[in-house]
């Protein structure tokens, strides 16, 4: 995994321009910690940073190949690529490398851009065809690996792993305009949109193509509607079958790996499944003092201690368990780390900021991880899928279950929340998404509803998990991989009727059956709870603490955006007041938003 950076501009002469290009790179050192390279071309220049994961010695970017026909720059894994290689070779192709990068390019000089439809990973690459002087951009079908864009006047695109490397360019945009603000406030990701004004997403499964005719988009891959014609045996058996075949592929490293392990389903299925193929260091995150704190609070009921040790104990693999204490979650100074690391002003602030510290202790371990990311997504597990009220309402299931008591710009001045009015921007995003859906013809009403439901998380929910967990961790160079993420077990699954999903009454029935053989009995009859939030009140008082600060500095870029009092009201109330998690919301994004605008010089055009 990498991070990558690239220009296209049709009037200049890009060989004179090697110091920018060097410092749209260099913004994504943390992505690539082993090496730094770049290519120059009259009218086209890439960049590359390097997280050496499968040959270590090859495998150098940005790659030309023979002749310069077309030179990769490259970030992720392709896992299928031994296969890939093998049929390149009987083709008469040479390797000089064991990489997969070197597959991904004499895979393109074969097939050209329909070498998309070949791979099986996560990855996001540029290539420049030095015969046609076009560019291609491509991202993996699901999105777990990121790449944005920006087109600048007259014939020329800058691109990258992250939106610092365009913004370190001297001619791209530094502004945020109000649907840009919506996103920020919404928890639903609408493709081919940033947070950015002029910045777009590289939607996943698309690919672009840039020349000096424009910019031309085409999507490879996309979720289909397909008849299920497996009885529920079957689909079991096919289900574990995918899951066995995926982690070994994704086993593939010359680097240590690990899993990151919670004791809920998903992770502990992918830490039993990769320990049969040898030995897997495992990691867990945990709060100093949880057990003192702890409350149902409707989606966590019950700590992920207990269950992480009956797992190991039953797997025995090699464990660690990293424990945070809640105050240092909320220093100003971590929680600025993960704004410049996501570049996404957010309202889980705990949970990014112990992901940050997590991926950063594991990282002295590992340099690549397995994660249980997406399976939730994928078989239906969240409590929404199931919660008759969000099952029915006329927007995103998820926000009926998360927003329906406080939403995220509640502290923002009145005038501007009517502006923005991000509750029709969601609603019309929702419309657009459900237009999207393919469907079957005479389905059952509820089949029909809940293939409608699936989509949207696998199109607009998890894209938004995937990128944070892509960013933070590779802020500190590691590589996570999340074999629920697999195309094909997630065109399969998408395609089996959700009774047979749930026929046994539960959350994630097909996924429980799967591997009911290899895991202890308690993560088996395990009620779904994500990822651990601190429920410390000191992380509540030094969120307010910082809130104080902010204020009393009176510069803050934030402060225009905000209701005065509101503010006041919530800082002249008892401590107690901004402990509750509901508090916490509007507390971290008016903070997190602030640190963004600061630390990326942006302005605000509304």
């Amino acid at each position: 995994m990498c991070g990558i950076a690239g220009w296209v501009d049709f009037e200049r002469n890009l060989l004179t321009e090697r110091a920018v290009v060097s410092a749209m790179t260099e913004t994504l050192a943390p992505r690539g910690p082993d090496d730094t390279g770049t290519w120059l071309s009259p009218h086209a220049a890439l960049g590359h940073r390097r997280l050496a994961v499968i040959d270590p010695d090859g495998g150098r970017q940005p790659m030309a190949a023979e002749a310069t026909a077309a030179v990769l720059t490259y970030s992720g894994e392709v896992y299928n690529f031994r296969e890939l290689r093998a049929q390149l070779e009987a083709k008469g192709h040479r390797f000089h490398t064991r990489s997969d990068t070197e597959v991904v390019l004499h895979g393109y000089l074969q097939w050209g851009e329909e070498v998309v439809e070949r791979l099986n990973g996560m990855y996001a690459f540029a290539i420049w065809d030095t015969r046609t002087e076009e560019l291609l951009l491509v991202r993996d079908r699901l999105g777990v690996k990121p790449l944005f864009y920006c087109q600048l006047p007259a014939e020329g695109l800058l691109f990258g792993s992250e939106p610092k490397a365009i913004l370190a360019h001297p001619r791209a945009p530094r502004a945020v305009d109000a649907d840009g603000l919506r996103e920020i406030l919404t928890i639903a990701r609408t493709p081919e949109h940033s947070l950015y004004k002029g910045l777009h997403e590289v939607r996943p499964g698309q690919l672009l193509r840039f020349g000096r005719e424009g910019l031309r988009k085409r999507r490879y891959w996309t979720l289909r509607a397909h008849d299920h014609t497996d009885d529920l045996d079957t689909t079991i058996t096919t289900v574990r079958e995918l899951m066995e075949d995926i982690v070994e592929r994704q086993l593939v490293a010359d680097v240590p790996l690990c899993s990151l392990l919670s004791g809920g389903l998903d992770s502990s299925a992918i830490t039993a499944l990769g320990l049969r193929h040898g030995g897997l260091r495992s990691f867990a995150v945990d709060f100093a003092g949880l057990a003192d704190h702890f409350e149902d609070d409707g989606m966590r009921g019950s700590p992920d201690g207990p269950y992480v040790h009956d797992v190991v104990r039953h797997l025995r693999p090699t464990h660690t368990d990293i424990v945070l204490d809640a105050t240092r979650l909320a220093e100003p100074a971590l929680r600025a780390d993960v704004v410049r690391a996501w570049e996404h002003p957010q309202f889980s602030g705990d949970m990014n900021t112990s992901l940050l510290l997590l991926f950063q202790a594991v990282r002295e371990h590992s340099t690549v991880a397995l994660s249980g990311e997406s399976a939730d997504e994928v078989f239906g597990g969240y409590a929404w899928f199931h919660l008759p009220e969000a099952v029915a309402a006329p927007t995103f299931p998820w926000l009926v279950f998360m927003m329906r008591r406080q939403r995220p710009d509640d502290l923002f001045d009145p005038a501007l929340r009517k502006e923005l009015d991000v509750v029709s921007y969601e609603r019309d995003r929702y419309r657009e998404a459900l237009a999207e859906v393919p469907h079957l013809d005479a389905t059952d009403p509820t089949e029909r509803r809940m293939r409608e439901i699936s989509y949207l998380h696998l199109t607009r929910f998890v894209t938004m998990l995937l990128d944070r967990k892509d960013r933070l961790s590779m802020a500190h160079g590691l590589e996570v991989r999340v074999p629920f993420c697999d195309h094909r077990l997630v065109e399969y699954v998408f395609n089996t009727p959700w009774s047979m999903k749930t026929f046994d009454g539960r959350e994630k029935s097909l996924l429980r059956a799967a591997v009911q053989d290899v895991l202890p009995a308690s993560v088996l009859e395990r009620r779904k709870s994500p990822y651990p939030a601190t429920q410390d009140p000191a992380y509540g008082l030094a969120l307010r603490a910082s809130l104080a600060g902010l204020v009393a500095d009176g510069t803050a870029p934030v402060l225009p955006l905000l209701d005065q009092r509101a503010v006041r009201s919530l800082l002249d109330s008892p401590p107690r007041a901004t402990t509750s998690t509901l508090t916490r919301i509007s507390l971290e994004m008016v903070l997190d938003l602030n640190t963004w605008l600061q630390s990326q010089d942006l302005r605000i055009t509304l």
